[in-house]
């Protein structure tokens, strides 16, 4: 049987107005929303990055100021940066970039050997000869950075040449769980200068991992990328056990 529209007219429009209204109450305001996960990707993408450094201390009203928001969409970002574990709420709501302990940054080391490889090995069927480039470019900067003892735009630099590489991956599942990963070890790295500056034994992994991609090599460049993690942070591992068994624990 079909419904016959509404006798009264005014009946009707009332009854499409209550159950729009019923419907809006289901979601919260969009443009609240959209705040805070813009101020959450901008924090998030300097955690990554290693803009922000461990134990950093960050004060809602100064990075409000400095994004040019209010105090809210801040909170509501770094509370859930919080439950992210990259940030840390201490006693009367202090809020610090997260230290990891040397068994953290192992966990994760170890989960980024699983990770890393398959995105690199996934993204060599999306690198061509630009986006090859385009990664030789980063690791120049990097290398250059360094020579000049200029560790954090080296630390950006080695950032871009690893994701440059992964965000290529097309697997946007796996890049999420990439990122949240570098989200909380992109502030230790850091340390990285310059008492763990990525020592090697022949050459920089970063040139094998070019080199396997030109070749469309995946069994090499998994390999390389593995013991980039590997060689290249030997020097950090040893220099943050050191730290940690000077008394710099987590609190």
């Amino acid at each position: 049987m079909i419904a016959s529209a509404p006798d009264d007219p005014v009946a009707g429009s009332a009854e499409r107005v209550a159950t729009m209204a019923k419907a809006a109450a289901r979601f919260a305001p969009i443009e609240s929303q959209s705040l805070s996960d813009r101020v959450y990707r901008q924090l998030r993408e300097k955690l990554m990055r290693g803009l922000l450094k461990p134990d950093e201390r960050l004060r809602l009203r100064e990075v409000a100021l400095a994004l040019g928001t209010s105090e809210t969409p801040v909170r509501e970002a770094v509370f859930q940066l919080v439950r992210d574990g990259a940030l840390e709420l201490k006693p009367h709501h202090y809020i610090r970039v997260r230290r990891l302990t040397v068994a953290q940054y192992l966990e994760i080391r170890d989960i980024r050997l699983l990770l890393e490889p398959l995105a690199a090995e996934r993204a060599l069927d999306h690198v061509d000869a630009a986006a090859i480039e385009e990664l030789a470019a980063a690791h120049a900067r990097l290398v250059a950075a360094e020579a000049a003892k200029a560790y954090e735009p080296a630390i950006r630099a080695n950032f871009e040449f690893h994701f440059g590489l992964y965000w290529r991956s097309g697997m946007p599942a796996l890049i999420e769980m990439l990122e949240n990963l570098w989200m909380r070890v992109g502030p230790m790295l850091n340390l990285l200068y310059p008492h763990g500056h990525p020592q090697y034994a022949v050459r920089h992994q970063h040139e094998n991992i070019l080199d396997a991609l030109r070749r469309r090599d995946r069994v090499g460049l998994t390999a390389a990328i593995r013991d980039d993690l590997l060689e290249g942070g030997r020097n950090f591992l040893r220099h943050i056990e050191t730290l940690e068994a000077e008394g710099w624990r987590e609190e």
